[in-house]
């Protein structure tokens, strides 16, 4: 036997090939091997940037004793979570049931027919250790109590959840924002103390619900927030891109990994919010995120990948911090002095070894000398240990970055950003899709062998959605109506929502089914995002349907739990909202100015279209000709229309009407 993660494609798996445990992947063999030996499985779940998991690998999976306690006792199988997030949801719930926490690594001890007995996250070594010996002797001397223990696991995970459905109205809607008001610090923004997550999916509802109802407090926590967030040592100030999470309260001190989930998440947030408010630092971070993904991020096949390690050299943020001392040796003593005030770097630090993450408390007034200043030090900061990428491309994950980018390009004008949309797009679809049904993840252009999930469906068909709108293609409508069908037709409960995993998915203890939004949309509000939006520019009452009632299905916790709940308080807000439809039919200057005016509209509700007269694949634009040769827009309130109107003005008021 030897250590089998040579031939994954999972950067995360190939972390650990060299390690003297004898890993293998998830699948039925390691199973086999553990019936035949008789022995458990030992399952570790982590991911590529994972600080806490580099540092279990280092303690433990790198040891001699522990590897050697390991491959005698056990059959040991090692999952990226981002590549098998079915496999970390069912074992994240049983975590979560026996511990009170969950969090990765994620450990956790299976029968052969991988049931889980013992679950747990970090262990140092001498825990782990201890741990090991003590269940290996439960498993030889107390079999029968392992495995009532394991049945009884099994017997909660497998249980249906029975939810009533509970449609979100407005009543519902405004009571969440209040909800969210109740635990909002103002002081410093977002929810709750430390340590803090960007709220991004909250933060789109706060502008949603403030964008139907007027409401000022909801804006208010929206600018607090991103403003803090954008100001703080959470934001790249260099580069562009936020982190992971703040340690503290106050934004200063961040987990250093960078999610594509989290910068096309927010990327969005502040495109909407630089929408609404005309916020000059909204549009700054825009350009600079949407800039950082592709600088960053992107892949040579035209893609993104999934994340940036914390770590550089085996220390954690080593890239990113500074000393006063170091802006000195960069800059010279009067620019070094004048980044240290700018950048809040202290004599005293505010990380580990005296360093300081830098924030960025007010944009300098002269312009020149920060843009040198930043370019200066980028220069150095590239001489400096740079921290590894994660770069498998996730289908979930670059759906939510092809929907930031599309849009990014429309609304400030960026022809590239929507180029890059596009040409992540395809390659998503070329290279993911394959016989009808999509693929988690590929790597290096080589598609994965796990099966997408609700959220791959959803996330990527609302990406496809938001770039039809931005260019006009209508075939982008088509591919994102094909992905619906499938989630329709292989993942819906007939209980209502959705089921993470298809029905004909691996079978697992567990089928898991999670309505909870968390760091990313859960599978069914990003399923019910995407059939809003198809509903609304086709016209189609099946998917309405389905979209309300994906909607109600998670209205309940959505409305008791705002905070885990924020896409589905979102795509709500659009469905009481909208349809707000505008089709703009034409090619010239007229045309494009009509449309820049619709999109100027921050109705949760609005779809665009725009075209020909009768372009084909495009219903919206279907019996709806120039007017009097000239281009013109098209208003229409669900099945209610106004007249076509010529002029941007005449436009202005019908959306506002």
């Amino acid at each position: 036997m030897a250590n089998r993660l040579a031939g994954a494609t999972s950067p995360y798996l190939l972390q650990h090939k060299d390690n003297p445990v004898h890993w293998q992947e998830w699948g039925e063999a390691a199973f086999a091997e553990a019936r035949e030996r008789d022995v458990p499985v030992l399952l570790s779940v982590g991911y590529a940037a994972c600080h806490w998991c580099h540092v279990m690998a280092h303690e433990s999976f790198e040891d001699a004793d522990v590897a050697a306690a390991l491959n005698r006792d056990f059959v040991a199988v090692k999952v990226d979570r981002e590549e098998r997030p079915d496999i970390d949801a069912v074992y994240m719930q049983a975590t979560t049931a026996l511990t009170g926490q969950g969090g990765w690594p994620m450990t956790c001890f299976l029968t052969p027919d991988g049931e889980p007995f013992f679950c747990g996250t970090y262990f140092a070594k001498p825990q782990f250790l201890a741990l090991l010996a003590g269940v290996s002797e439960a498993w030889t001397a107390r079999r029968p109590e392992v495995l009532a223990s394991s049945g009884k696991i099994s017997e909660f995970l497998g249980q249906a959840t029975a939810v009533e459905p509970a449609a979100l109205d407005a009543a519902a809607l405004d009571g969440g924002a209040t909800r969210l008001r109740a635990g909002f610090d103002s002081r410093h923004g977002g929810f709750g103390g430390a340590p803090k997550f960007p709220p991004s999916m909250v933060l789109e509802f706060l502008l949603r619900h403030h964008a139907r109802t007027g409401s000022p407090s909801s804006l208010a926590m929206v600018e607090r927030t991103t403003t803090a967030m954008a100001r703080g040592g959470l934001y790249d100030q260099l580069a562009g891109g936020f982190a992971r999470y703040a340690v503290d309260a106050s934004w200063v001190v961040p987990h250093f990994e960078k999610m594509l989930y989290d910068n096309a998440q927010l990327l969005r947030v502040f495109l909407h919010l630089h929408r609404l408010t005309g916020s000059p630092l909204a549009a700054r971070v825009v350009r600079e995120t949407a800039d950082f993904l592709q600088r960053d991020l992107g892949t040579e096949e035209g893609a993104f990948a999934s994340s940036l390690d914390a770590d550089a050299a085996g220390r954690e943020g080593s890239t990113y911090v500074w000393t006063a001392a170091e802006l000195v040796a960069v800059l010279g003593p009067g620019d070094g002095a004048r980044a240290a005030a700018a950048f809040v770097v202290t004599d005293t630090g505010t990380f580990e070894r005296g360093a300081s993450t830098l924030q960025l408390p007010a944009d300098p007034e002269d312009a020149d000398w920060w843009a040198s200043t930043r370019a200066r030090l980028l220069t150095a900061r590239a001489e400096r240990p740079q921290p590894a990428c994660d770069d498998k491309v996730v289908t979930s994950w670059n759906g939510l970055a092809i929907a930031a980018l599309a849009e990014a390009g429309t609304l400030l004008g960026e022809p590239r950003y929507t180029a890059a949309a596009r040409a992540c797009a395809e390659l998503v679809l070329d290279r993911h899709l394959v016989g009808g049904r999509l693929r988690r993840a590929s790597r290096d252009g080589v598609v994965g062998r796990a099966a997408g999930v609700a959220d791959d469906y959803g996330n990527l068909a609302e990406g496809l959605l938001a770039l039809h709108q931005a260019t006009g293609e209508p075939h982008w409508l088509g591919a994102a109506g094909d992905l619906l069908e499938t989630a329709l037709t292989r993942f819906a409960d007939p209980a209502g929502g959705f089921f993470d995993v298809a029905d004909d998915a691996e079978a697992l203890v567990a089928r898991p089914k999670n309505l909870a939004d968390n760091a990313e949309p859960a599978g069914t509000s990003a399923l019910a995002g995407a059939l809003l939006t198809y509903a609304a520019l086709t016209g189609s009452t099946r998917h309405r349907a389905a979209a309300d009632d994906a909607l109600a299905a998670a209205g309940l916790l959505a409305a008791q739990e705002p905070r885990f709940g924020g896409w589905t308080l979102a795509v709500a807000e659009a469905a009481l909202a909208g349809p707000l439809q505008v089709a703009v039919v034409g090619d010239d200057d007229a045309a494009h100015e009509l449309a820049a005016a619709a999109w100027a509209s921050s109705s949760p509700g609005l779809v665009v279209a725009t075209g020909a007269p009768d372009a084909p694949g495009v219903p919206l634009l279907a019996d709806r000709p120039l007017v009097g040769g000239s281009s013109a827009a098209y208003v229409c309130r669900g099945f209610v229309c106004d007249m076509p109107v010529t002029t941007t003005t005449e436009l202005a008021q019908a959306l506002a009407g």
